[in-house]
């Protein structure tokens, strides 16, 4: 794997600081990554592999700036050539609890993206930082690319 796609979904700029330390951590390996704070489809390259990090706003709702890309992924093509991974970040104590990670890898795999490993769900109320759990996760992540 050469380049990643990082789409962030940030309400309040915590899923943000994540998707841009696990950009670093990639950087560190040889691996670039491309940001997209306010992403478009058209703007986003279908043959490198997507990592979505969201978080969860409102009532199990999308954060503001990725209802568009959201809306744009409702209504495309089919996205067979994509392959991604997907980060929540959210707090266990609301019954909608990661939805909106939950809700795009649903989107995705309906559009005929392929899942490349389990979601990650971060929960803000754990001991760790969110980032130190998605660090963790990371070689997973570099390994499910390898094998896809």
């Amino acid at each position: 794997m050469k380049q990643l796609e990082i789409i962030i979904g940030s309400q309040m700029g915590g899923t943000e600081y994540v998707a841009e330390h696990l950009s670093q951590l990639l950087a560190d390996q040889g691996v670039q990554s491309q940001l997209h704070e306010q992403p478009e489809l058209q703007h986003i390259d279908r043959d490198h592999p997507w990592l979505i990090c969201t978080s969860t706003h409102g009532a199990g709702d999308y954060p503001d700036n990725l209802l568009a890309f959201i809306e744009q992924l409702a209504t495309s093509e089919p996205l067979d050539r994509v392959r991604f991974a997907v980060i929540g970040v959210g707090d266990s104590s609301y019954d909608t609890f990661n939805f909106a990670a939950k809700n795009i890898v649903s989107l995705l795999q309906t559009k005929g993206a392929t899942l490349l490993l389990p979601q990650l769900e971060i929960d803000v109320l754990g001991e760790e930082l969110p980032e130190d759990t998605a660090e963790q996760w990371l070689p997973n992540l570099l390994q499910a690319w390898k094998s896809a």
